[in-house]
């Protein structure tokens, strides 16, 4: 499965700059590559994100977290998410599976990965937890 360069280029975008508060990533059969399918502005919520997530379909995101520590310092995690919801078919759930690793070798500053089937695996209270 090929990369496309936009994927990186807006990657280190959200990485170095904080352009994007998100960015959905979307394998395209046919090109046989993953392709930039959404991105979050700033000012957007953890809502909105979770809300871009199709519910029967996988996707790869990223998602920049902020959060205060107990010591009230202003952190930051960038954390990437293989969405893998149960209603979607095994063949779509295979493809992602087999591409994770090597998409997210491309992504080079990832500092937490979760894996959901359903929203609750990647509540903000999970990440908030992984964060920490």
């Amino acid at each position: 499965m090929a990369v496309h360069d936009d994927c990186k280029l807006k990657f280190l975008e959200l990485k170095a700059k904080r352009t994007y508060r998100f960015i959905v990533y979307k394998i395209e059969e046919k090109q046989k590559q993953v392709i930039v399918e959404k991105l979050g502005e700033p000012a957007n919520s953890y809502e909105d994100f979770t809300a871009s997530l199709p519910a029967d379909e996988c996707r790869y995101a990223v998602y920049d977290f902020d959060f205060m520590t107990e010591e009230n310092v202003p952190k930051s995690r960038i954390i990437f998410i293989a969405w893998s919801p149960d209603t979607s078919k095994v063949r779509n759930k295979m493809i992602y599976a087999s591409s994770k690793d090597r998409f997210k070798r491309e992504l080079d500053g990832i500092q937490i990965e979760l894996q959901a089937t359903d929203p609750t695996e990647m509540g903000l209270d999970v990440i908030k937890s992984r964060s920490t």
